[in-house]
C-alpha cells in the first residue's frame, strides 16, 4: 500500500549532478560584475531558490538596479557549460520503480521554465512527470504556492504529498504546505543543516533514496 499518492523532487542537486556548475557560474557572473564573488558554500546555499533571490543572497553588497546584469552573465555561464552535466546514478531506475508502483510524480524547482524544460530533454525525463513548477511561473521557495499549485492540479491532499530536496529551502517548502519531507545530503546542504528541519529521513545516496522510498513511500 502507498503511503503518499505524489512525491514532488527538487531537480538541481536531488535528481541532476548540476550544483557545482551553478556554484562556479554564480562565482563566474560575479567576476564579470567586479563584485564580491561568494565562497563555494555561500554559493551553494542558495540553491533551490528562484534565481533572483539566490543571487541577493548570495550578493549582497552589489545594488539592486545591478541584479538583473548579474542574471544574465549566470545564464550565459550556466546554458554554456550545462551539457557537460548529467542525472545522478541511479535517477532513472528511481523514477521507473516509483511510477511502476502508481505513484505520481512532480518537479518543484529553483529553476527557470525554460531551463528546467531543457533540462528535462537533455536528460530524456519528461514523460516520467505528471506535472512541474519553476520559480518564474509561481512563489519562490520556501513559500508553499509552488507545492500548492501542484497539488491542486494532480488533486492530492498535503498529508498524501512527500517533498524530495537537498536543501533546506525545500524542506521549509515542505513544512510551510503541509507535506512530509525527505532529505538527500549529496547536493547542495550540509546533512546537519538538513537534520535541523527533521525530514522523515537524509539520504546519503540515490540508492539509500531508492530504498527507503520502496519501504516507506
Amino acid at each position: 500500500m502507498r503511503r503518499y499518492d505524489l512525491i514532488v523532487f527538487d531537480w538541481d542537486g536531488t535528481l541532476f549532478d548540476s550544483t557545482a556548475l551553478i556554484v562556479r557560474s554564480i562565482q563566474a557572473a560575479c567576476r564579470d560584475l567586479g563584485a564580491a564573488v561568494p565562497s563555494d558554500q555561500q554559493a551553494a546555499h542558495v540553491i533551490g531558490l528562484g534565481l533572483q533571490d539566490a543571487l541577493q543572497r548570495a550578493v549582497p553588497a552589489l545594488p539592486v538596479e545591478r541584479y538583473p546584469e548579474l542574471g544574465l552573465r549566470y545564464r550565459h555561464h550556466y546554458f554554456r557549460e550545462q551539457h557537460a552535466i548529467t542525472l545522478f546514478q541511479g535517477v532513472p531506475e528511481l523514477l521507473e520503480s516509483l511510477r511502476s508502483r502508481q505513484h505520481q510524480l512532480a518537479v518543484a524547482t529553483g529553476k527557470s521554465r525554460r531551463g528546467l524544460d531543457e533540462a528535462l530533454d537533455a536528460a530524456d525525463l519528461r514523460r516520467w512527470f505528471d506535472a512541474t513548477r519553476t520559480a518564474d511561473e509561481t512563489r519562490s521557495k520556501p513559500h508553499p504556492q509552488m507545492l500548492q499549485e501542484l497539488m491542486a492540479e494532480l488533486d492530492v491532499p498535503p498529508e498524501r504529498t512527500l517533498m524530495v530536496g537537498d536543501t533546506s529551502h525545500d524542506l521549509m517548502l515542505a513544512k510551510n504546505a503541509g507535506t512530509a519531507a525527505v532529505a538527500v545530503a549529496y547536493g547542495a546542504h550540509e546533512p546537519a543543516e538538513l537534520q535541523a528541519h527533521d525530514p522523515l529521513v537524509v539520504a546519503h545516496s540515490v540508492q539509500e533514496l531508492h530504498d527507503w522510498l520502496q519501504r516507506h513511500a
